[in-house]
């Protein structure tokens, strides 16, 4: 049974949004972003009711405060904007109002020519009770309004319609809501956000491995020849530069090319095979370089305004120091020696997995967080997580939220390819952003229904995709058989669909699309097990393409978002179009992409419906504009020639 005092607060409130999971876990939102609340509130009979916004940021002591407005049906409305980096929270007080009851019900009263005598006395003494809970020059105003509206002292003789004019005073219903009764208000549990800088929500990340890049065919490259190549990635528009593990890679059990389980002495293993002699997560492989190289690489690409992404992988070769100073975060088998990874019937006997469950947990998790710390301290605050589902939620939790005091504006990519409700786990323990189902999402309704469900429901306040038409460990089939077409397409979903996005570079500009083995997603010749040699400068090259998309999304705010996307009819099955807008102000841009890199298909397509009266289209891609004057308009696409429109729409 409640306590009797709680019995006597009348107001329910239900239906708060935004919230995730109750508010168990924070909702994400941007610097300079509008936080839009709404909430049903109401209480028994007819009385009327003060409803209050109020947020504040962790470590203000004081809330702020604003009113909420009535939409109809006891559904309450507020706005506030979040300036500040870190978590924010926001909650909802909400009381009866006994002095706007009153005088609510004076209103009708006299507007039928009632006695007023009593009702003006009633409201004298809920203003004289303000009156206690004011102080200074505020009280003192609240009892001559109190004297004013009773028609005492000086006011004797005013009339009944002077005292309720006096009731109406614009200073007097300040004062009133000011210093209202609280006592019996119904307060919501606390709300929180997570709030991010601008790079977690629009991002153009490009996966580069520096060993790949030596001066000499075979010749192990290094991070001064990874600063080499930072005007041709900052050409293309990329501002983050993501390096897999960057540390000394094991020699036991070394994979050889094309993951071949036997190495020969000169294969240079998986950078996922993380650890050596020379040291392990915090260590640099000798041959990329010195900490002065990799302080040097940080510096140079800030200069071209690209940050550093660094892969952090926890798990480790058999030669890591961790191994031989602390074999209890491992797993042992029967037969004395430690488990290594598997996903049956595939073995990897040259990583070991930590055992997150041993007797000394707590010291391992700590000594994991502190590998996020040192790269800060270097100069990173941007960081891809490989497989975060393989580690316990609460390690993320904890994890993250260290970090993020530390440095509030640290992100963090999690490359979770699972189960829908695993990844969104993920992203509501602190993931700043995710990877997606994008890779595998291809044909019209596959795209719109996932999508749709992305930026349409509440998913969006807590999974920011982060889209990838392309990874090392990723060749989709129809990368692989589309030719050149089927590569500018995702390019052009990638970044049109998503305000974050990546790929795994050079290999998606160069058009690599050969498998291991027919009917695998590896790639033929994986640069995960040797040094590659890039052709940059080829011909068919689409490094011109990611170029004009990037300048595109700098350019559109409306494709700085997600949550705008719109599908459009248009009736062709291989025919995908949809468009967004900018939150503030009113850039849209429509998209129409054919999904079939073969053949050419055409279609009519509905426009929205504000530019069906007419509208310019202008194509960023072609920058060639048109003139509509009808809803529906002719779209054809050739594969071979123009693989989609991304028009910039004008009233």
């Amino acid at each position: 049974m409640q306590p009797l005092e709680s019995g006597r607060r009348r107001v329910v409130m239900e239906g708060i949004r935004p919230q995730v999971d109750g508010g168990r876990f924070a909702m994400k939102r941007i610097v300079g972003d509008g936080v839009v609340v709404e909430a049903d509130v109401f209480t028994d009979g007819h009385e009327e009711l003060a409803v209050k916004l109020q947020h504040r940021h962790e470590d203000e002591s004081e809330w702020h405060e604003l009113p909420m407005v009535p939409l109809g049906n006891d559904r309450w409305r507020g706005e506030f904007s979040v300036h500040r980096l870190g978590r924010h929270r926001y909650r909802i007080e909400s009381w009866v109002d006994r002095f706007l009851s009153w005088r609510h019900d004076l209103e009708k009263r006299a507007a039928v020519g009632q006695d007023l005598h009593v009702d003006l006395l009633i409201g004298m003494e809920l203003v004289r009770a303000a009156t206690q809970r004011a102080s200074g020059i505020d009280s003192q105003r609240l009892a001559q309004f109190a004297e004013r509206i009773a028609a005492e002292g000086s006011f004797q003789s005013s009339s009944p319609s002077t005292r309720c004019a006096v009731a109406a005073h614009a200073d007097l219903l300040a004062l009133m809501d000011r210093y209202a009764d609280r006592t019996l208000a119904t307060m919501s549990h606390e709300i929180p956000i997570a709030v991010d800088d601008e790079r977690a929500a629009f991002s153009a990340w490009y996966e580069l491995f520096p060993r790949s890049y030596g001066k000499e065919i075979g010749q192990h490259g290094t991070l001064q020849d990874a600063i080499a190549r930072l005007p041709y990635i900052a050409e293309m528009g990329f501002d983050v530069l993501y390096l897999p593990p960057i540390h000394p890679i094991g020699r036991a059990f070394r994979k050889g090319k094309n993951n071949a389980a036997t190495a020969d002495p000169s294969d240079v293993g998986s950078p996922w095979a993380i650890g050596g002699p020379e040291g392990g997560h915090k260590a640099i492989h000798p041959q990329l370089g010195t900490t002065d190289d990799f302080h040097a690489l940080v510096a140079a690409a800030a200069d071209r305004n690209i940050e550093l992404a660094l892969d952090i992988a926890f798990q480790c070769s058999p030669d890591h120091p961790y191994v031989r100073e602390h074999p209890n975060w491992f797993r042992g088998r029967p037969d004395g020696t430690i488990q290594y990874a598997e996903n049956p019937p595939k073995k990897y006997q040259d990583i070991f997995p930590f055992d997150f469950e041993c007797d000394d947990w707590r010291a391992l998790w700590e000594e994991l967080t502190s590998i996020f710390l040192f790269w800060i301290e270097h100069g990173v605050r941007i960081f891809r997580v490989d497989n975060p589902h393989t580690k316990p939620f609460a390690f993320w939790e904890t994890c993250i939220a260290e970090v993020k005091r530390v440095r509030p504006d640290a992100i963090f990519l999690s490359e979770a390819f699972t189960r829908p409700k695993i990844m969104y786990r993920l992203a509501k323990l602190g993931f700043t952003q995710s990877y997606t189902y994008f890779t595998w999402r291809n044909s019209k309704q596959e795209l719109t229904e996932y999508f749709t469900e992305l930026s349409q429901s509440a998913l969006a306040d807590v999974f920011r995709p982060n889209l990838w038409p392309n990874t090392p460990d990723v060749l989709h089939s129809y990368l692989q058989t589309g030719g050149r077409p089927a590569f500018i397409a995702r390019a052009i979903l990638a970044a049109t669909l998503g305000a974050n996005y990546g790929i795994y570079g050079a290999a998606f500009e160069l058009l690599e699309h050969a498998p291991r083995e027919p009917g695998s997603e590896e790639y033929l010749n994986s640069e995960k097990y040797e040094l590659k040699r890039w052709e940059f400068e080829r011909p068919d090259s689409l490094r011109e393409l990611l170029a004009r998309l990037n300048r595109i999304r700098r350019e559109h705010a409306a494709l700085q978002r997600n949550g705008s996307v719109t599908f459009h009819a248009i009736d062709s099955d291989q025919l995908l179009a949809f468009s967004k807008q900018a939150a503030i102000g009113d850039d849209k841009v429509l998209v129409v992409v054919n999904l079939d890199p073969h053949q050419t298909h055409s279609g009519w397509l509905e426009l929205p419906a504000e530019y069906a009266d007419g509208c310019e289209a202008i194509d960023l891609l072609a920058t060639s504009a048109f003139r509509w004057h009808s809803p529906r308009v002719y779209i054809e696409l050739n594969p071979q020639t123009a693989v989609a429109h991304v028009f910039h729409l004008r009233r």
